[in-house]
């Protein structure tokens, strides 16, 4: 399962997560230890798949470059068993790569794939450290320096590296009913760890919980899945019951449902009306959603948003930088080439929305990247006509109070990475 997801994010530039959602769907049969198995193997693989692939490559004569996609998956898994996980006996490991590779292409290449295999279960595992930098020799050069230059190269290596995946976000709609749902968790799911939120008061992080919306409390709406990093940006807009609040750039809705809960009137966009039909069915489970949805291009214009806010969330799209943890494939795919682009375009969103906030109103803008770039660049061109930078609510006790804009990482906070500025329009 794990080969063929890669192979697809490969040849077809699939998004991992996607990809392995719709195989976990198929194989009803899997206890919750192996889905969780098999999205280790599929993320780990990818993070590390260069630095995999240079080792193979150590003992294929031809190398590994002219073997079919699935093939090359099939041995970037097993090497992935060998050199990095504990759990795997390296017998077995080789064992079902190669006889997958058999059943591929015959028993020549299941011969080659052998003998490759049992090279590299005779090397030595790397540690903990040399594993986050090859994660992260595993990027362009230029995009490892823009990182390493944002954020320093020991958040940038707790970015990209350590063998354990990171943990599940759950969202508990309702903050003081947290500890009641850790217990009920627990208890459904004992095999499985489930503890508090660092910053976000709704926020539980679960590790080898398996598909977490067969678990109890998800059909009655009394959590959602939502990383806890994203829970922050959405609390990070201090809205007020009284509000009346856009989520600009709403996605599939996380942020949006939050806010929901939070504020009696929530208006959410997005460029994509798929993703807003999205936020129907999520009301119906959690019971709040928004007043209205819009299909927006910001880039070109407010559309058919006729309203202004009082208070406005500008989640922007960005180069996903912070989370590479969930969404390795960024590794390979994305270039330092790519920034400008996506720069302008955050400059041009920011500016299109914030024309719709009322005097004295709040704009919050949201990346989840570390990049300078896509952060204190982009804001350092804020739209002129009346935004200025603003301290955030009081109720975010991990900020300094006087702070109007802040970053959340891996390393310092163990959520995905994001950069989160205030600013308050005053005419």
């Amino acid at each position: 399962m794990a080969a063929g997801v890669i192979a697809r994010v490969l040849d077809d530039d699939a998004f991992a997560a996607a990809a392995l959602d719709v195989e976990l769907d198929r194989a009803i049969q899997l206890e919750p230890r192996d889905r969780a198995l098999a999205t280790e193997l599929v993320y780990g693989t990818l993070r590390l798949l260069p630095w995999l692939e240079e080792r193979l490559d150590r003992h294929a004569k031809k190398g590994m470059k002219k073997q079919a996609t699935l093939v090359r998956a099939h041995l970037d898994v097993a090497a992935y068993q060998l050199l990095v996980l504990s759990r795997v006996p390296s017998f077995a490991a080789v064992n079902e790569a190669v006889s997958a590779v058999r059943a591929l292409r015959g028993p020549q290449i299941g011969g080659f794939a052998n003998a490759v295999l049992r090279k590299v279960a005779s090397e030595s595992k790397p540690t903990e450290e040399e594993l986050a930098r090859a994660a992260l020799s595993s990027m362009e050069p230029a995009l490892r320096e823009a990182i390493v230059g944002a954020i320093g190269e020991a958040e940038a290596l707790a970015l990209v590296g350590g063998s354990e995946p990171p943990p599940l976000g759950i969202r508990v709609e309702r903050a003081s009913d947290r500890d009641t749902w850790l217990e009920r968790l627990s208890a459904a799911r004992p095999e499985a760890t489930f503890e508090r939120g660092r910053l976000s008061p709704h926020a539980i992080r679960a590790r080898g919980a398996g598909r977490v919306i067969e678990l109890p409390g998800y059909d009655e709406g009394a959590w959602s899945p939502q990383e806890e990093g994203s829970q922050v940006i959405a609390l990070a807009l201090g809205a007020k019951e009284t509000d009346v609040v856009l989520d600009a750039c709403a996605g599939r809705g996380n942020k949006t449902g939050l806010l929901a809960r939070i504020s009696a009137t929530v208006d959410a966009a997005d460029l994509d009306p798929r993703k807003l039909e999205q936020l129907e069915s999520e009301r119906s489970r959690i019971g709040v959603g928004p007043r209205a949805t819009h299909a927006v291009d910001w880039s070109r214009g407010v559309g058919n948003v006729k309203e202004t806010y009082d208070r406005i969330l500008v989640d922007a799209p960005c180069s996903g930088t912070g989370t590479v943890r969930r969404r390795p494939e960024i590794l390979l795919r994305r270039r330092a080439t790519d920034l400008p682009r996506i720069a302008d375009l955050q400059r041009a969103i920011l500016e299109r929305v914030a024309t719709l906030v009322k005097p004295g109103g709040r704009v919050i803008y949201a990346v989840c990247s570390v990049l300078r770039e896509e952060a204190e660049d982009v804001i350092a061109h804020a739209p002129s006509f009346g935004l200025t930078p603003s301290p955030f609510d009081a109720s975010l006790g991990f900020v300094d109070p006087e702070a109007t804009s802040f970053r959340i990482l891996p390393g310092a906070h163990g959520t995905d990475g994001y950069f989160v500025a205030s600013f308050q329009r005053t005419r």
